[in-house]
């Protein structure tokens, strides 16, 4: 064994939405844009248990689910020391500036309102890997480096 970090030719990505067909079209869009290690889970609760099990490099959740809801969730996921800075995009229809602010507050790291375009989706990737974690979306499908 090495001490050299694991090397992914794909960012690891996990999509939460209870709704199936929403699941379906983020999936779409992520493979569109060249994502292929996609996990996905119907509901906070499946979330929580692969979030316990896996590390992902970025998390995309619906706000409403009916077990664990999206805003909780990125309250729990930001205290697994594994997870605390994984980006976590919460991708909903809740615009009220309320909840925008709620979602900033609780570790959100950025906001997608429904309906939204693929090309939107990739856009907030590609911004959202710039500047959390410091590489352009090219470089993350070259080779994504962890510890």
């Amino acid at each position: 064994m090495t001490n050299e970090p694991t090397r992914r030719t794909d960012p690891s990505i996990l999509v939460i939405d209870d709704f199936a067909t929403m699941r379906r079209l983020i999936r779409q869009s992520l493979k569109n844009s060249c994502f292929e290690n996609i996990t996905e889970a119907e509901s906070g609760l499946k979330a929580l248990s692969l979030i316990k099990e896996n590390t992902y490099d970025i998390i995309l959740s619906d706000w409403m689910m009916p077990d664990v809801w999206g805003i909780e969730l990125v309250r729990t996921v930001r205290l697994d020391p594994r997870h605390h800075s994984v980006p976590f995009i919460m991708i909903t229809s809740e615009g009220h500036k309320d909840s925008v602010v709620e979602a900033a507050e609780s570790g959100v790291t950025s906001y997608i309102l429904k309906p939204f375009t693929p090309k939107f989706l990739e856009e907030k990737l590609t911004e959202v890997f710039r500047e959390h974690l410091g590489i352009s979306v090219s470089a993350a499908h070259a080779k994504l480096i962890s510890a």
